[in-house]
Formats: structure tokens, sequence, C-alpha cells
């Protein structure tokens, strides 16, 4: 996992913790979050549901109609339901078969509903509720699971929370408030591999969805969704099994989970629940669909890896159509171990920062463990590694470093606090990334120049222009003109995500490199006179403004 964080003040505010942020306040909640006495773990049927007390301070209940959480009472507290409506699968299962079992100190609720199976599991003297969900195809639109939050249990004080502000700006989920900030529940600022859990506290309540480990979402561990939204009536806290917002992959199908609800005294939720740390033994037995256990999965581990630039974070990803994992490279040598793997064979892709530098394939057996000798990165696949007469950031996958490209994460283009997404970048001048914007659209600030000189050398020779997209909208695409005399062809578009992506926060699709041939012919002689190139997009389709067709830029270099 990476040791990223986004961080947020703790005391009646909603935050998410990465995993280096989490380890230091997991000590706040305790182990599993058990109580003394047990002696009131067990489960009743009400006639519309089955009520679990789990013998610590949490009674929920689940419908026996269609398997929604009904009820989630801590410590006497109803936390479930606002508006009216309970936590699900989606926007909810219509009739189901629901049935309910204990087996020692576990009791499990299973729900079918078609080919859809999902699960809730308490364990005695625990504030969790484990859960499973089962999706064998796309027969059922399941791709989330939603726990709504009554209002007024937790203050709506973050920057990035989902809140009905008084202007829809876009679609109908993307709104202003009076003072122009923007509001959307796509604004979920954190990477899948940046937290383990999303949640609320009080100071003295604490409650969370931790994750799974993802491996039957899609998107990679860079991929970004929907993580929690606040409004007047209420809130929701979200586990994506598999969003199609800017998303690069095909869905998967097959048992995600668990993921837990979890309750704490205020602190964050127990590390031992985390996504890679969460021992499951005691599930082996309880017959749920699809399910494998520890003793039916791999572990692929690397030596070390050679080659990084020291200053990037790696990643290394393992990905097929059936599954997908991750973990850190060792900043010291490279190495990395990833466990828990599902037998077959995988891409292995190691990542410099979110820019793919190396791949081959490695094959996991259950039960052992693939051992791989040091991974050499060819110098060639490091784009950073060129030689270059100037270049506009560095290549590592994403417009980090670029203008505006930290708010994007949260917020709309159109938000107050972006700077103008205009203004012309001169090399040499000290700011070329930081004024270059990170985004470009066709209807908003296409034909940014950028200014440069050339030695009578570097003048005479023909030069490859390199302009590196993280994603694009609409088949955005860059275009060059040199010198107001030399235009570049029109270039294909790569393939991309077909959604929306620039304005809901997300920027990752599939990196691309565009590289345009400029001629001897089209630069400036005079070595005192500086040379224009203007970067425009290209594209017939998208919208006006902000949804007209663009893209995300990662660096802009010419090489020597």
């Amino acid at each position: 996992m990476s040791e990223s964080t986004v961080n947020r003040p703790v005391g009646r505010r909603t935050f998410v913790l990465g995993t280096a942020a989490a380890a230091g306040t997991a000590a706040l909640a305790g182990p599993l979050a058990e109580t003394a006495s047990a002696a009131s773990f067990g489960w009743s049927d009400d006639g519309s549901n089955y009520v679990v007390d789990t013998g610590a301070s949490l009674v929920f209940k689940v419908s026996k109609t269609n398997g929604d959480l009904t009820s989630l009472v801590y410590k006497g507290t109803q936390y479930q339901g606002y508006g009216g409506k309970n936590s699900h699968i989606e926007s909810g299962l219509g009739t189901s078969t629901v049935s309910i079992k204990q087996s020692g100190t576990t009791i499990l609720i299973s729900v079918a509903y078609g080919t859809l199976k999902h699960y809730y599991a308490a364990r005695s003297g625990e504030n969790n509720v484990y859960l499973w969900t089962n999706k064998a195809d796309d027969s059922v639109s399941a791709t989330r699971y939603i726990l709504r939050v009554n209002a007024g249990k937790f203050l709506n004080d973050e920057p990035d929370s989902y809140t009905y502000a008084p202007t829809t700006i876009e679609a109908s989920d993307v709104f202003a408030k009076s003072d122009g900030q923007t509001r959307s529940k796509h604004y979920a600022k954190a990477r899948v591999t940046d937290y383990n859990y999303v949640g609320w506290t009080t100071g003295s309540v604490g409650l969370y969805i931790v994750r799974s480990n993802h491996e039957k979402a899609s998107g990679g561990p860079f991929y970004r969704s929907l993580l929690r939204h606040q409004s007047a009536d209420g809130g929701g806290l979200y586990e994506i099994l598999y969003y199609g917002e800017n998303q690069t992959e095909a869905q998967r199908f097959g048992l995600q989970g668990p993921y837990v609800i979890a309750f704490t005294d205020g602190g964050a939720p127990s590390s031992a629940l985390y996504p890679g740390t969460l021992t499951t033994s005691w599930a082996d037995s309880l017959g749920i669909s699809g399910y494998v256990p520890a003793s039916g999965r791999g572990k692929v581990a690397g030596v070390g890896i050679t080659g990084r630039n020291t200053a990037y974070a790696y990643t290394v990803g393992l990905a097929n159509s059936a599954a997908q994992y991750w973990g850190s490279a060792r900043a010291s040598d490279g190495w990395f171990s990833i466990g828990g793997v599902l037998p077959g064979t995988y891409t292995l892709t190691v990542f410099k920062g979110e820019l793919a530098v190396y791949t081959t394939s490695v094959s996991v057996s259950a039960g052992g463990t693939t051992t791989l000798n040091s991974i050499a990165i060819p110098a060639s696949n490091d784009p950073s590694n060129a030689s270059a007469i100037w270049r506009i950031n560095n290549w590592d996958g994403t417009p980090g470093g670029f203008k505006n490209a930290d708010l994007m994460t949260y917020a709309h283009p159109s938000d107050v606090r972006a700077s103008s997404w205009t203004g012309n970048v001169v090399i040499g001048s000290g700011t070329e990334t930081s004024a270059f914007p990170c985004y470009l659209w066709k209807d908003v600030n296409s034909g940014i120049i950028v200014y440069f000189k050339l030695t009578a050398a570097q003048a005479a020779a023909a030069h490859t222009l390199r302009i590196g997209v993280t994603t694009a909208y609409a088949n955005g695409r860059p275009q060059v003109v040199v010198n107001d005399t030399w235009t570049s062809a029109v270039p294909s578009p790569p393939t991309q995500p077909s959604t929306r992506s620039l304005t809901v926060g997300s920027y990752r699709g599939n990196n691309y490199t565009f590289t345009y041939s400029v001629p001897a012919s089209a630069w400036r002689t005079d070595t005192s006179a500086y040379n224009t190139l203007k970067i425009y997009v290209a594209s017939g389709s998208g919208s006006t403004s902000f949804l007209s067709a663009g893209t995300s830029i990662d660096a802009i270099d010419l090489l020597a």
C-alpha cells in the first residue's frame, strides 16, 4: 500500500486517512472495539427484520424482504437512515431471499437477488458489521454499498463534503455555493491506495467504512471514486464495487470483501481491520459464495527494482481480467511483496508515480510465493531520462505541479479558488510548471503559448516535441503550431474513458505521449528572438466551456 496520506483534523470532522497516518492513530480505537462481556450476543426475528445484537454496543437490523440494513443502533443511538432511506447495495435490491445462521461466535445473514449474493456478518463482542458482495454478472446493477447516516450525527464541515448548494452548475451532481466554491459527491480527493477507511468522528463516536482490498474492483491503485457525501438531510459512506466514471478497465465480477462498518469510541478504526491486514479465517467455513481462503491464495515478491528515480514513489501492480492488486516498492531498494493473490497469470506493472515504466508477466499459484529477481527498469522506459532542451514538469503520469492541479481533485474547474486557466508560459522564467494549466479545453484555453529561445546549433536541427497526457474528455488531443508557420497534423485520439473526467475530480485515464517531429525550417534563426509554441485542443466532440473537449497534461518537452 502507498504511504501517502490524506489527513484531516479530528474532532467533529470528516476525515480519510491513508496507511501512514492510520497506523499512528489506530491506538485511539483499541482492538476490534470489543467489550468485556458478550452475554447478549445473538439474533432474533421481529417479523420484518433479522435483529443482530453483537454483544458489544451495536445492534443492527436487516430486512427479511430485500436485505436492506434498516437499523444501526450504537450505544442506544440510531445512526441509520437519512431521508427515510435504508442502507443497501446500489439503490436497493428488490424482493430477495434472506436467511440467517449462527456458527459459534459468528452470525451470517445471506441475501440472494438473482445472480447477486450479499452478506452481513457479526462477531461476538465487536462493534463491526462485515460485508461481502458477489456480483456474478451484469444482470444486476450493483456497483456500490451506501451506508446512509442520519442528519445531525456528524458535523458537515469538510471542504470536499457534498452539499446541496443553491446553484447547479453541471448535470445534477455538481453545485456551486454562494461564495463560488463548488461541491460534488464525485470530489473524493483520495486515490484508492491513499486510504484504508472513510468516515466521521465526533471525538467520542466514530463511524467508518473500512474498504475491502478491491481485488474485484477496476481502475487500479490510483483510481478515484465516490467516498462519502453530506447534505442537510444526512450523509453517506460508500464502498465502491465498480464505478464507471473515468474508468479505464472493464468491470470485474466475483466476490468483493469483506468491507466493514465500524464504530469506535471516536478514534480511527483498528488497523486489524485494514485491507491486507484483516484476518478472516473465521469466515472460511461460512459458505460465502466465491469465498477463497488464505490457503487458496499466493504471493508475489520482488527483491528490488533498479533504474528508479528516487525522488518518486514506485508502486507495483498486478492485474488480469479477474483481479487486481498492488503494493509499494520500498524506497531504499525497491523491494516489494503483494500477498493474498488469487491464482492466475497477471501483468505486473511498475509505476513511477502513476506512470507505467515497466511491465512483465507473472504467475501465481495457491499457497505459493512467486519470487522475482531484481527488476531493472531500462533507462529508455522513463521519458524523464531523455535529454531535453527544455521541459515543463517532469514525467510521472500525473498533472501534479501544474496550475490548479491539486484543486482539481476536489473542485470543479469553475471554482472561485482556481487560478485563471489562461496565461502564457516563458521557458527560463522559473515558473514554467506552476504557470501552465493542468488541463486544456477547446472552449476555454486552447491556443496557450509557450515562449522559448534556441541557440544557433539548436535552431539548425529538427527536434522532437513531446506532450504527455493522463486522460482526455470527448477525444480532446493537442495539435501544435510553431512560430505561426508550421502546423502539426491532428493526431489520432488514443483510447480514453468515454465519461466525464476533468470536471468530476479525476485526471486518471490512460497515459499517452504525443510526439511531433518539428523540422529545422520551423525555428527562428535569430537567437535573441523567442520561438512560440501554440498548443490547441483538437476534437469534433464535446459541448461548451468545461465540457468542451479537453485533456490533462503530464509533461511537455523539446528533445535535444
